[in-house]
C-alpha cells in the first residue's frame, strides 16, 4: 500500500480500523449475553475492502 493516501481513502481506513474491534464486555453483560461476539469481524487476510 503506498505512504501518499489521499484524505478521503485514510478517514475511510481509519474508521474500518475502529469497527474492526470485539464487543466491549459491559455490552455483553447489558445484553444478558445474546450478543457474545462483533459478527461484522474482519480479519486483514480474508477479506479486502476494495477500497
Amino acid at each position: 500500500m503506498p505512504s501518499i493516501k489521499s484524505f478521503k481513502i485514510k478517514t475511510k481506513l481509519a474508521k474500518k480500523a475502529r469497527q474492526n474491534r470485539p464487543l466491549p464486555y459491559w455490552i455483553r453483560l447489558r445484553t444478558d449475553n445474546t450478543i457474545r461476539y462483533n459478527a461484522k469481524r474482519r480479519n486483514w487476510r480474508r477479506t479486502k475492502l476494495n477500497i
